[in-house]
């Protein structure tokens, strides 16, 4: 019988092991005709009139008809301080990504294109706070692969217009989904993958071929002076990635000695 787990790269981890224990919580279910039992002062088995419009429950007891209330309708347009709506969404992104940017950058996966990572609403100038006429404005971020640089544009909604920018050498934010799903791919094509592979077989009985056979969060890796190879010295320069993932509805698998150089397209093994 084989021994997987002193086999492979990454062990598959028992949930207790990589995640936090999630505390049981007993959640009571109140079913039609028992809420408020006592309230009316009714023993079993007695007869309780009904309400005009209600209909009868289990036992006899009168239930009030449910009421489902539709969402309200999301306006194109939010104001204040409210989120931003999917229309103004849209909009900003058009608006912040010119032909110059998209000719002239490039995505995680190679394509033309600055790789999108998030809007966000900004925040008032130091003049406008409190006031009910500030203007609305949008943060939009995009990380180039090409020169390796954050881009932050400022766009006014009310103008339409994009009001500041701003590019950042060395500043990493968070990844966003298409990143650790292109970490992973890189890492599965990998020989440095061969681990992760075989444990994914070991706890499914299949091949791990795509990152979508996977559950993937993932960390943004700073490269530390004596603390991984040479390999990885430019890493916080680079966008690297150390990814986390789990067997879908199964275990997690340790792959946290493992880092990936998205901007170098490289996977590289820590130094213990």
């Amino acid at each position: 019988m084989r021994k997987t787990v002193q086999r492979h790269l990454g062990k598959v981890v028992a949930g207790t092991a990589i995640a936090v224990a999630g505390t049981a919580v007993m959640v009571a279910v109140t079913l039609p005709g028992t809420a408020g039992a006592d309230d009316s002062g009714a023993r079993a088995g007695q007869t309780v009139p009904k309400e005009a419009g209600a209909e009868e429950g289990a036992g006899g007891r009168a239930v009030s008809p449910g009421v489902v209330e539709a969402a309200p309708a999301e306006g194109r347009k939010g104001e204040g301080r409210d989120p931003l709506t999917d229309d103004e969404l849209k909009r900003v992104e058009k608006i912040a990504l010119s032909k110059q940017l998209f000719r002239s950058s490039e995505s995680v996966d190679g394509d033309r294109g600055p790789q999108r990572l998030g809007v966000d609403l900004a925040e008032p100038e130091a003049d406008e706070a409190g006031r009910p006429d500030a203007p609305r404005r949008a943060d939009v971020t995009f990380y180039d692969y090409r020169d390796d640089t954050l881009v932050t544009r400022t766009v006014d909604l009310g103008t339409g217009k994009v009001v500041h920018s701003d590019t950042q050498h060395g500043v990493q934010p968070p990844l966003s989904r298409a990143e650790k799903a292109e970490a992973a791919g890189l890492l599965i094509a990998d020989p440095l993958g061969a681990g992760l592979k075989a444990d994914y077989r070991d706890a499914t009985g299949k091949a791990l071929t795509s990152p979508d056979q996977l559950q993937l969060s993932g960390a943004v890796y700073r490269a530390a002076p004596g603390a991984q190879p040479a390999v990885l010295d430019r890493c916080g320069e680079h966008r690297c990635v150390r990814l986390f993932p789990k067997v879908k509805n199964g275990p997690w698998v340790d792959a946290r000695s493992l880092v990936i150089d998205l901007s170098a397209r490289k996977v590289a093994r820590l130094d213990r």
